[in-house]
C-alpha cells in the first residue's frame, strides 16, 4: 500500500511563510514524510525558484501549480503503485504527523473510502482519496460522502492563521483507526504471569 501526500500552497509566498524557524513547505514535507507518506509531492508555482531552494535536500517532488487532478497524476507518476492520495492544503500548518498514519491505517482497512480528518466532529484537511475512486472530475466534489475520522488534532480544522500556542491541546484519537484494540490496558494484560 502506498500513500502520496499532495501539498497545496496557494502560492510561493504561502509555501515560504516563516513556521517554526523554517518555511512553512519544509515543516510540512517533514510532517507528511514523518508520517509516512511517500511520494510527497509539491504543487505550486515558483516562478523565482524559491520554492525548490526551499526544498533542497527534501523528500518531496515539486510540479507546477495544477488543479487536484494534476497532482494526483503527477504523484502516480513518481511512484507507480500509488493508491491513494493525501490532499493537503498548507495553510493547515499545524497537522501532526500522527494524524497522517492514522489516515494511511484508516485507508488500509477500507481502500476504497474517502477518509477525512476531523477534530470534535468538525471536517478538516487532509482529505485521503483512493485512487480508484477518481474519473475526469474534480475529486474534491465529492467530499459529503467521506467518512470522517475524528483524530483529536485541532491542525487539521485550525489553518496558520491560528499561532501554534493558541491551539487547543492534541488529543489523539479516541480508539484506533483500524478498530483493532491492543492487548496493553486490557484486564488479560493486568494478571500476574503464572510463571
Amino acid at each position: 500500500m502506498t500513500v502520496a501526500a499532495l501539498l497545496l500552497p496557494a502560492s510561493a509566498e504561502e509555501a515560504l511563510t516563516p513556521i517554526d524557524g523554517r518555511p512553512l513547505i519544509r515543516r510540512l514535507v517533514d510532517a507528511a514524510w514523518a508520517g509516512g507518506a511517500v511520494p510527497v509531492v509539491v504543487s505550486v508555482a515558483d516562478p523565482a525558484g524559491e520554492v525548490a531552494a526551499a526544498l533542497a535536500g527534501a523528500p518531496a517532488t515539486l510540479v507546477p501549480a495544477r488543479d487536484v487532478l494534476g497532482g494526483i497524476d503527477a504523484a502516480v507518476r513518481e511512484v507507480s503503485d500509488t493508491d491513494a492520495v493525501m490532499v493537503w492544503p498548507t495553510a493547515y500548518a499545524w497537522v501532526d504527523p500522527e494524524t497522517l498514519t492514522s489516515l494511511i491505517e484508516g485507508h488500509g482497512m477500507d481502500r476504497e473510502a474517502i477518509l477525512r480528518a476531523a477534530c470534535d466532529g468538525t471536517p478538516g484537511w487532509p482529505v485521503l482519496l483512493p485512487v480508484t475512486r477518481l474519473g475526469g472530475t474534480d475529486p474534491l466534489a465529492d467530499l459529503g460522502s467521506a467518512r470522517l475520522l475524528d483524530l483529536g488534532d485541532p491542525g487539521t480544522i485550525h489553518d496558520s492563521s491560528t499561532p501554534r500556542s493558541q491551539l487547543p491541546p492534541y488529543r489523539g484519537p479516541a480508539r484506533p483507526t483500524s478498530g483493532l484494540t491492543h492487548e496493553w490496558g486490557s484486564p488479560a494484560g493486568q494478571e500476574p504471569d503464572p510463571g
